[in-house]
């Protein structure tokens, strides 16, 4: 799929993610800042990928780790500094919930920061558990 907004374009072609961009923009989050460029490669491989073009430049990525039938989970949703502030994350989320991994019966995510945007499309404030294996993936974040 691909969408377009003015000179900016998203995509879900695998073959034009940039993932050097991809690990150093998510090495910048508070959720990623020590992930190895090979954990960031592995899992989003593993993943729907909607990466973010000013024409040829990346700007932007999301992913969606789906079962495409129950659930869907939206993660790792950055634009980079130079281009926050044009609402480009929000219509990437937008984007990313139309898109057929997200047709799904639950969407998830998890945010520290960001409630008041996704409870704006209907996200609701929950709490969560999780295992962390940091001993066999080698990551925290």
């Amino acid at each position: 799929m691909k969408w377009t907004r003015e000179e900016f374009w998203l995509t879900d072609d695998q073959s034009v993610v940039d993932m050097e961009f991809v690990g150093e923009s998510l090495r910048t989050t508070y959720w990623a800042k020590v992930r190895p460029q090979d954990i960031v490669e592995e899992s989003v491989r593993a993943s729907v990928m909607l990466s973010l073009f000013d024409r040829d430049r990346p700007v932007g990525f999301t992913r969606i780790v789906s079962d495409f039938v129950t659930f869907a989970w939206i993660c790792d949703v950055f634009v980079h500094a130079d281009y926050r502030g044009r609402k480009l994350g929000e219509w990437m989320f937008v984007c990313a919930l139309e898109h057929p991994a997200a047709d799904v019966t639950q969407k998830l995510l998890a945010t520290l920061d960001a409630h008041g945007l996704y409870e704006k499309f209907g996200f609701q404030r929950c709490e969560c558990m999780r295992l962390l294996n940091l001993e066999s993936k080698n990551e925290s974040g």
